[in-house]
């Protein structure tokens, strides 16, 4: 069965292919121009994570309201102009805050991780003081997602003994072997002149990788 793949038109835009028997997940509103036989029917399960994993962003205050696409053609999606980058996932999880997604594989399986699990106490910090929800999307599996982002994305790697020192604000997703935890960046926010949020750094350390925006905004 062909695999649903994601096309970047441009740095703002994208493309999908959607094949019978196949999906693809999308926010609302986030349909921009179609070809071909294809329908548009609001999800309320969430993709292939179920209800229980739409409950959990509910109660993160996080619903992100989402589109099932299918049919035969081909999609555009982007939305408020935000710059759109596509990640591809060979059966590993990719975990993503709930509003940069703009659309993804029905074949991902999305799920909902509590980021305490995986920073403790810190896990619980950054979401009081970043802004970040304390509940994050994953997606697992074979395909790819189209993950959104002020100022262009770039993908950093992390390899073992050498993590990496992350703007909370900037943190886009990441993928991999790789742990969290937000600590005090001491010195940073004097450097730095702004007071924003960079008295802290999010530090992943493991095997994979993070993608950072090249900005401070929220969606």
């Amino acid at each position: 069965m062909p695999t649903t793949a994601f096309r970047e038109i441009n740095s703002k835009m994208v493309e999908a292919t959607v094949v019978p028997g196949r999906v693809v997940y999308s926010q609302r509103g986030a349909m921009l121009a179609y070809r071909g036989d294809v329908t548009f029917t609001p999800n309320i399960q969430g993709g292939q994570g179920g209800l229980a994993s739409m409950l959990g962003r509910r109660v993160a205050n996080e619903a992100t309201p989402l589109m099932t696409v299918e049919g035969s053609g081909t999609v555009m999606f982007g939305h408020g102009g935000h710059h759109v980058h596509v990640i591809a996932l060979s059966g590993d999880t990719l975990y993503v805050e709930a509003d940069r997604l703009l659309a993804f594989d029905g074949t991902l399986r999305q799920g909902t991780v509590f980021l305490g699990e995986q920073g403790g106490v810190m896990g619980l910090v950054r979401g009081q003081f970043t802004g970040q929800g304390l509940f994050t999307t994953s997606l697992q599996g074979h395909g790819s997602a189209a993950v959104m982002a002020h100022g262009g994305v770039i993908e950093v790697p992390i390899t073992p003994g050498r993590p990496v020192h992350v703007d909370p604000q900037a943190y886009v997703a990441h993928h991999g072997d790789v742990r969290n935890k937000l600590s005090a960046a001491l010195g940073w926010r004097e450097m730095v002149g702004r007071g924003s949020g960079e008295g802290f750094q999010l530090e992943l350390s493991g095997s994979g990788a993070v993608y950072v925006q090249a900005s401070e905004k929220k969606l």
